[in-house]
This record gives structure tokens, sequence and C-alpha cells, in this order.
């Protein structure tokens, strides 16, 4: 990666990427941090970015940017905003637009990250309850994009993402009220969750657990594409 200051003399300013990567795993919702190695910053905790190329798009760039600081790739990512702040970045003018995806961790063997740079030290999962203070404006980015699923998982089943093939309803409505941060009502959420009919009851139960196995569920997504053209009301 080059260095900023052999770009920013170029040009009255610089495009970068951000990536906010959510997880859900061990009953936890968890953000990809990099610990970064290089100034400015270093050895603080920051959403894996760096700087868009002059010959690549967004999307490209911000493929090789989460694959050359956490060794991840394939992964899927949406766009959610533009920061433009002046002073964002105190080496010069650098306008970064984030991307956010939601992956499954639980018995994802692939998703143990490692940077391939020495620009970031480490890439950790990191529960959302120990998030520490940030490198840049880095709190603000990753705070617009929970509040971005936070209110997306209310009308789109985004939620399935997050969780293994097979669920309980139970994992699916702890997984609600994490992001949600509010309890919901156990009867109704069941209830409204299979008045969808969008969730597929396997005849099997869960393995391995000390107290009275649950019934497993996956979820449709051909029946939702076929049964929904409208946004739903999930988790209210």
């Amino acid at each position: 990666m080059k260095a900023l200051e052999t770009i920013l003399p170029k040009f009255d300013s610089v495009f970068s990427i951000d990536c906010v990567i959510f997880g859900f795993d061990e009953g936890e919702l968890k953000v990809l941090l990099i610990e970064r190695n290089v100034e400015p910053f270093k050895d603080w905790w920051a959403l894996p970015g760096y700087l868009v190329e002059q010959e690549e798009s967004l999307d490209n760039a911000a493929e090789r940017i989460l694959y050359e600081l956490t060794g991840l790739k394939g992964i899927y990512m949406d766009q959610f905003y533009t920061f433009g702040d002046v002073n964002r970045h105190p080496q010069g003018r650098v306008i970064t637009v984030g991307y956010y995806a939601m992956i499954r961790l639980s018995g994802n063997k692939d998703l143990k990250p490692a940077p391939i740079t020495n620009y970031a030290r480490r890439a950790v999962w990191t529960p959302l309850a120990d998030l520490p203070k940030l490198a840049f404006d880095h709190d603000k980015i990753f705070k617009r994009a929970f509040d971005k699923i936070r209110n997306k998982i209310s009308y789109q089943p985004i939620a399935f993402e997050l969780l293994p093939e097979k669920f309980t309803l139970t994992q699916l409505q702890h997984l609600y009220e994490v992001i949600l941060n509010k309890k919901l009502d156990k009867r109704n959420f069941r209830k409204k969750m299979l008045n969808y009919d969008i969730l597929k009851e396997l005849d099997e139960k869960q393995k391995g657990v000390s107290y009275r196995a649950a019934k497993l569920y996956k979820f449709d997504k051909r029946k939702y594409a076929r049964l929904f053209q409208k946004e739903l009301s999930f988790g209210k």
C-alpha cells in the first residue's frame, strides 16, 4: 500500500473505503476491527479501510482493501454512506465511502481473519459490548452502519444472514433483541415470524445441549421472494 503522503500532493482530495463487517457468534453481535501498525493512530483499533487507487472502482477497492487488511474475500458488501468532513483525516482531505456486510460466523471455518500486509498488525472479531475508541472518525462510521442495520432489520430479513443455516426460534429472537436493543415478547415474536410463512420447519432438533432440545428452522429465501414484494415489519 502506498503511503498517503505520496498521493495527497497530486489531488485536492482523495477517496478511501472503510468497511464495517458484522458477525454474530456465541450470542454476541461482533464487528471486525484491525489494529493499525502505521501512523497516524498507530496501535489504535480501526475499521478495515484504505485509499482507492486511480484505476479502481469503489466496489473493487472495497473488496481489495478488505482482503489486504483481513484476509477475507468473497464477501458481498453494500455502500451505506459517504463521509466527507473536511478535517476527518489529519494528513489531508480524504473522503471515505462506507461499506457494510453481515456474515455468518457460527460454524464457518473460513472466517478467521489475518492481514496480508504490515499496515495492520492483526484483525479481530470484537463484541460490540467491548468496542474500544476507534481511530479517525471510525466511531461515527460504525454508528452510522449499526443504525443502518438496526433500521433495515425491521423491514427486511437481513438477520438470517447472521444466523447459522439451521437455527431455533430462540436464537432468532435473541439476535433481533441484540440488534434492536430491546426485549421482545416471546409469544408475539414467534407468532409473527411463523405467520409470515418464510420459515421452513425441519425434522431436526438441537444436538449437544443440556436443556430440552428445540426445533430447528431454515429461512426459505425462495418463498420470501415469491410471496413478498413489499416491506415487512420484522421485529416490531
